[in-house]
Parts: C-alpha cells; sequence; structure tokens
C-alpha cells in the first residue's frame, strides 16, 4: 500500500463509527454539571432488512479497488448523515475521513461538505463542559483544512475559537484528583488536534501540554504486558468471561489512530518521538497477534469466543494505523501486509449495496464489556 492509501481505512474508519451506529460510551468517572446529551438519533440505525451486501468491490489492495470502495461510503455518507451534520464527537471522525477521502479520490465534494459545515458553524468548537476532549475533537478537521491551504492563503479565522480553547486548556492545572484526559478514547479527541495547533502556530507549548497529559493517561490506563489500554478506571479489575482483563476493540482503535494522527505532525527531532513509536509498534504486535480468521476482531478483544460478531470500527481503526506503519516504515511491511490483507478484506465484507457500513457497536452498547 503506497502512502496515500491509508485514506481508505480512514474513510472507512470515520464512515463506521459515524452514520452507523458506532462511537464511545459516555460514561464518566464523577457526575458532570451540564453535559449535554450526545445526539443520537443520527448517528446510527439498525434495519430489519438492510438489503443485500456489496458485490461490487474487491479486496485488491489497488488503487481503483480503494477508490471504488472509498467512494460508494462516502457518497452515502453524503446523502444520508449531511443533513445532520453537527459539531459533537460522535461527528468529527467522519469528517476527517471525509477530507481524507477528497485527497485520495481527487473528489472535492467530500472535503467541500466538511467546509460549509464548519462554516455555517463559524469554525467554532463546542464549549459548555470544558476541559472535556469530546468537544475539541471537530478542531482536527478545521486545522486540517487551514494546514492544506498554502501558507499565503490560511484563513486564522478557522482556527480562532479553537486556538482560544486550546489556550485556555494548556494553562489549566492538572487536578491530582481527576487525570484530564481519564477514558482512553480520549487520546483521540484532543491530542491531535494540539500537535496540529503546534504546527500551524510554531509554538511548542500545545505539543509537550499533549505529551504530559497523555503520559499520565497511559501510567493510569496502559497496561505494559498486553500493550493495550483499559477503557477507563473501571475496568482495571473486571475480567472477561474467559479470566482475561477486558480490552475494548473501539477504546484501542481510538488510541492507535491517534498515535497515527500524533505522529504524522510530531516533529521527527522531538525528543518524546521515540516513545510514541515504540508504544506503537508493541500495540501494533499485540493487534495483529489476536486477529480474528476473518481479518476482524471483536468488541473484547481477549475473549473473541464471547463475542459471536465482529466488531468494524475497531478493526477499521486498527487496520489504518497498521497500514500507516507499514507506509512509514515503523512496521515491516512482510509482517503486517498479511495483516491489512486479512483485516481490508474482511471490512469491505460488511458493506452493504447502498453503501451502509455495518457490524458495528453502537454508542454505549457494551455487549459483554
Amino acid at each position: 500500500m503506497k502512502p496515500s492509501r491509508i485514506a481508505a481505512a480512514h474513510l472507512l474508519l470515520g464512515a463506521f463509527l459515524i452514520t452507523p451506529p458506532s462511537a464511545h460510551p459516555q460514561t464518566v468517572q464523577q457526575p458532570a454539571a451540564a453535559s449535554p446529551t450526545v445526539e443520537r438519533d443520527h448517528v446510527g440505525d439498525a434495519p430489519d432488512d438492510p438489503g443485500p451486501l456489496a458485490a461490487d468491490l474487491s479486496p485488491a489492495l489497488k488503487p481503483a479497488a480503494i477508490r471504488a470502495a472509498i467512494k460508494k461510503v462516502a457518497d452515502w455518507q453524503l446523502r444520508v448523515a449531511e443533513p445532520n451534520f453537527n459539531s459533537q464527537w460522535t461527528f468529527a471522525a467522519l469528517y476527517d475521513g471525509l477530507i481524507a477521502a477528497s485527497v485520495t479520490t481527487g473528489d472535492p465534494r467530500y472535503r467541500q461538505a466538511v467546509i460549509d459545515y464548519a462554516t455555517r458553524q463559524q469554525w467554532k468548537l463546542l464549549d459548555d463542559r470544558f476541559p472535556h476532549a469530546d468537544d475539541m475533537a471537530l478542531g482536527q478537521a478545521y486545522l486540517d483544512i487551514y494546514l492544506a491551504d498554502p501558507a499565503a492563503h490560511r484563513d486564522p479565522q478557522r482556527i480562532a475559537d479553537t486556538k482560544t480553547i486550546l489556550d485556555r486548556l494548556v494553562e489549566r492545572p492538572d487536578d491530582p484528583a481527576k487525570d484530564l484526559w481519564w477514558w482512553c478514547d480520549a487520546l483521540f479527541m484532543a491530542p491531535p488536534v494540539l500537535t496540529r495547533m503546534s504546527l500551524a502556530t510554531n509554538d511548542p507549548k500545545y505539543l509537550q501540554f499533549m505529551e504530559r497529559e497523555w503520559a499520565i493517561t497511559t501510567k493510569s490506563l496502559y497496561d505494559p504486558s498486553h500493550h493495550l489500554y483499559f477503557r477507563d478506571a473501571r475496568y482495571l479489575t473486571r475480567k472477561e468471561r474467559n479470566g482475561q482483563p477486558i480490552f475494548w476493540s473501539r477504546g484501542n482503535g481510538w488510541v492507535m489512530g491517534a498515535l497515527v494522527k500524533v505522529l504524522q505532525t510530531m516533529p521527527a527531532t522531538d525528543p518524546r518521538r521515540p516513545e510514541f513509536v515504540q508504544q506503537f509498534r508493541d500495540m501494533a504486535a499485540e493487534v495483529a497477534s489476536i486477529q480474528g480468521q476473518d481479518g476482524l476482531w471483536r468488541s473484547g478483544l481477549l475473549d473473541p469466543d464471547s463475542y459471536p460478531l465482529p466488531e468494524i470500527s475497531g478493526s477499521a481503526f486498527f487496520t489504518y494505523a497498521i497500514a500507516y506503519g507499514m507506509n512509514e516504515h515503523i512496521l515491516d511491511r512482510n509482517e503486517y501486509l498479511p495483516v491489512i490483507q486479512r483485516s481490508w478484506a474482511g471490512i469491505l465484507s460488511h458493506i452493504y449495496a447502498d453503501g451502509r457500513l455495518g457490524s458495528i457497536q453502537p454508542i454505549g452498547s457494551t455487549g459483554n464489556l
């Protein structure tokens, strides 16, 4: 897979996470004041008859075949999801995927749909439960659009509100009683925004803040023996039916996706970069070792027999991350290309004829977790 082709998994990642049932549960360690209800009416459905599966997609890792899968999914997303675009984290990953889809396919409609929504929102983030990381996730799309323009033509208003909120964030003192990012999914929501802001402003304070907070979350939730993250502190002692620790597929997918996003914008000379690269390698090796025979992963990573259906959102994250690792020569191609070949074929087998995506763990649904 050449570098541009990771956008295929990226688009499917965003699409799988958003319009079909998706994303992470909104459970907090302590009651949070004024937390808005996550808008769920338009982020998933489960029709009794979703129709036939797609019969016109090839799993071949060839440009034309990959673009066909991207367009099938992206066109469905625009048709079904665009009327309900909003600023919540549930749609933020979709916007990232749509932007990537335009880059890979050359079709500007996907990126333009995100720009049109951002313009209507005046390029603002949600800001009624600061410092919640979920409400900062949309800033990644804003910054990617901003950074894609030639430097002389960048519009500072596109990132002004995001910068204001991040400036408040980096000035906020840590609370020793509660980690800022106390759930593993938060590592996808805020850190890539911070690294992009450092790149956009040439100010290292955002990157340095991210590295400090990432280390705090990792100390709390990362299991170095399994090279996986617990979803949050509630899961540190819980067990699967087979006695293994509970490691949530999509949660670890959020983290691996975050590692990609951070490494993309972290300077090669950053002294902390080797730590992030090593963690990425460790997680990729663990994920590859537990891949299912169908090329996919289950909601509970270490007890697949308790989860009869594959979970596509976590699987899409892992596919995206491992493809990035190969393309950047972080992961060995000979070792990991078969992993991608199996997972990509598995993912495509869950796309319906109309472009809808299936086998997604719904928001807040934990199954055996």
